[in-house]
């Protein structure tokens, strides 16, 4: 039986190593194995900014790439925690009733949710904030390039 709790919480907490989509759909989950990918790249952009400065034209394009993941399996953690018991055991739990004890929602479950609301929403705003600020910097340094 799939735990709605549990899932939640390892979305949250290990979604960007596709914790969740092993814990959900098994070891073999392609997903689940491209999940690190975009984790690994971020993290290497953010070793090129301490190493090369915030000038690192390829950090600009990685660093990205670290926060979408956190925020997208931050939106993972709060979908499985919102939905029904009835929803949940029917896509997870298929051969215990609807009213299965697994589906249940609890004060973990909130937790979880409330969680992955505030950092998923702080990752999310601070990655579209930090990827329009090199954008338009680009953009100028481009038009001096054009206009010299």
């Amino acid at each position: 039986m799939k735990n709605k709790t549990a899932a939640a919480w390892l979305a949250f907490l290990g979604g960007p190593l596709g914790l969740h989509r092993f814990y959900l759909h098994g070891i073999g989950d392609g997903i689940g194995w491209l999940l690190p990918l975009p984790t690994l790249l971020g993290i290497y952009g953010i070793a090129r900014v301490r190493q090369f400065g915030v000038d690192d034209a390829l950090s600009w394009w990685l660093i990205p790439l670290l926060g979408f993941t956190i925020a997208a399996t931050s939106l993972m953690a709060i979908v499985y925690g919102l939905s029904s018991r009835e929803k949940w055991n029917a896509r997870f739990n298929p051969d215990a009733g609807e009213d299965a004890s697994a589906g249940a929602t609890n004060w973990f479950t909130i937790g979880a949710v409330v969680l992955a609301l505030m950092i998923g929403t702080g990752c999310l705003m601070a990655t579209l904030a930090y990827s329009f600020q090199h954008y338009f910097e680009w953009q100028i340094e481009e038009g001096r390039k054009i206009s010299q």
